[in-house]
């Protein structure tokens, strides 16, 4: 189970706000393991929203799961996007388009595959690609007062990485490659030390301009616990020219895993 909270360019009036409640079971089936779940996004940014409920399911297949397997995913799910006609900037001041809220609700699907193989030092490198919005969305809100428009791009993923094991804790490298038609390609790299004890830190940064810092506790075997919880918080800065007015990004998570 899981939560998390982002709040992004903080410096900005009706800047983007994100919630993430999420859960997903994993059956260990062994040479199949299937992972079933779900989760409820929610995002708002300035007059425009959505709201998501997702459920999805996914099947790891392998020799022996400890050494690597293959894993390919789908996500199903329903969304409810909103336009809120008062926080519309109008060319007309008392434009009768602002008394006219909007909604909509459409289908939405995922889709990813995932690598990940145990080398002969223990260690473990991983690799995946994915496409939250498969289908993309080109909608028009149309009622008597006027019409609004909204489209939804295709956003393609990338990402490979290695969690390398020391004696007392490890370090993850990881990389992930995004684009969407009309804008560059953005690679991003993060390094994460998670110590011995329940502390971990990272740091990285993209091509975008933008540096990343984050920090949290695992609590777990360490503390005697058949449990595992997690709480983060990680920090972003954007370096490229309108980094410094549109401000930081903070983001709050939790998660707590049940081994059976």
């Amino acid at each position: 189970f899981g939560a998390s909270h982002r709040n992004q360019w903080t410096d900005f009036e009706n800047s983007p706000k994100t919630q993430l409640l999420r859960g997903e079971y994993l059956y260990d089936g062994g040479t199949f393991g299937l992972l079933t779940g779900g989760y409820l996004l929610n995002d708002q940014t300035g007059p425009t929203g959505l709201t998501g409920l997702y459920g999805r399911i996914g099947g790891i297949l392998a020799g022996d799961p400890y050494y690597g397997g293959i894993a390919l995913g789908l996500s199903l799910g329903v969304v409810q996007y909103r336009v809120d006609a008062s926080k519309l900037n109008l060319r007309d001041e008392g434009d009768i388009v602002a008394a006219e809220n909007q909604m909509q609700i459409f289908p939405d699907v995922g889709f990813g595959l995932y690598y990940y193989r145990r080398l002969a030092s223990d260690d473990l490198v991983y690799a995946g690609v994915s496409i939250p919005q498969t289908i993309g969305l080109d909608t028009e809100f149309q009622d008597e007062t006027g019409k609004f428009f909204l489209k939804r791009m295709q956003h393609f993923y990338a990402q490979a990485g290695m969690f390398h094991f020391l004696e007392d804790g490890y370090l993850e490298i990881a990389g992930w490659g995004k684009y969407v038609q009309g804008a560059p390609i953005n690679v991003s790299a993060n390094f994460r030390y998670q110590t011995g004890s329940a502390l971990y830190i990272g740091v990285g940064g993209s091509t975008a301009g933008s540096a990343h810092a984050e920090t949290g506790v695992l609590i777990g075997e360490n503390a005697g616990f058949n449990s595992n919880i997690r709480i983060g918080y990680g920090f972003d800065y954007n370096f490229s020219s309108f980094g410094p007015a549109a401000g930081v990004t903070h983001e709050i998570s939790i998660s707590y895993s049940i081994q059976k």
